[in-house]
């Protein structure tokens, strides 16, 4: 029995996937195009052609970089901080929390705790946003250290709210891994410490990548728990809240804000196609193990 799809069908499936590639790319079209024009021409043309040039967005780039109220490497600086070191602990820790819940499944603690992880999935961020700054600010006080306005402050922030994901896909990845291999690790000796950086790390590779990449692109472009953490006027700035340079009361510098925007985006745009395969690999490790 021939079970290949008919002509027709993959016609109306291309269509179907044209229409959601345009509906999904139309917004990083505008950052593009619009970067390339002067702000007058962005008002009279926002979706057209009409006023771009190559000199035009040559002098956007330099209004950006060279901005001294925007400081587009500070700020790229330390989004890149706050990034990288966010992840190498979401990737440490939550390897860690998921292994252990996972070994220890039969235990009724193990699966309260995993079950708390995935309840506060679905929670929304702005339900606790307030409740957090305020937690913050008290714990800062009491241990003596900034929470509010620092870099490790909206780290530790970032591991938490990362954290639930991170366990719930390793989690299932780990499933899969044989228990006998852990055991012939403690035969010959080994710690649990040793057994898990030596034999389970390593194993969880694919998974780390498509956890670290999906973090990674959502703390890169995160604004909103900066803009409360660090705050929109302090002087650590993530690039996503150092955009706000460019609006004012009354009038936003449009060419300055999309080119900033076109800037911030490069990066993930980059990081997102080396490792887009590692993205779908990973996913599919962990549903089927």
């Amino acid at each position: 029995m021939n079970r290949e799809p008919k002509k027709s069908t993959l016609a109306i499936q291309f269509v179907i996937a044209v229409c959601i590639a345009l509906y999904i790319l139309f917004p990083f079209f505008l950052v593009v195009i619009n970067s390339f024009k002067y702000n007058t021409a962005i008002s009279e043309d926002p979706i057209g052609f009409k006023g771009a040039s190559f000199e035009q967005f040559i002098s956007n780039l330099d209004g950006v970089v060279n901005n001294d109220h925007f400081k587009f490497w500070n700020a790229f600086g330390t989004s890149a901080i706050i990034t990288v070191i966010s992840l190498v602990l979401l990737a440490m820790f939550g390897g860690m929390a998921a292994w252990v819940i996972c070994r220890n499944n039969k235990k009724a603690w193990a699966n309260v705790i995993y079950f708390i992880f995935i309840a506060s999935m679905i929670i929304p961020f702005q339900v606790v946003m307030l409740p957090l700054i305020s937690t913050f600010r008290d714990v800062g006080k009491f241990i003596n250290i900034s929470m509010l306005q620092s870099i490790p402050g909206i780290i530790f922030a970032y591991c938490g709210f990362g954290g639930a994901m991170t366990v719930f896909i390793l989690n299932g990845f780990i499933k899969g891994i044989p228990f006998e291999l852990e055991e012939a690790a403690y035969i010959d000796g080994c710690l649990p410490e040793q057994v898990f950086f030596r034999i389970i790390f390593p194993m969880l590779k694919p998974v780390i990548m498509t956890v670290t990449i999906l973090n990674g692109m959502w703390i890169w472009n995160d604004f909103l728990l900066p803009s409360l953490m660090l705050g929109l006027n302090g002087e650590v700035k993530t690039l996503p809240v150092a955009v706000q340079a460019f609006v004012g009361s009354y009038v936003k510098d449009w060419s300055m804000i999309l080119t900033a925007a076109l800037l911030a985006i490069i990066p993930m745009i980059i990081v997102f196609l080396i490792g887009q395969k590692q993205i779908v690999q990973g996913m599919v490790d962990g549903a089927i193990k």
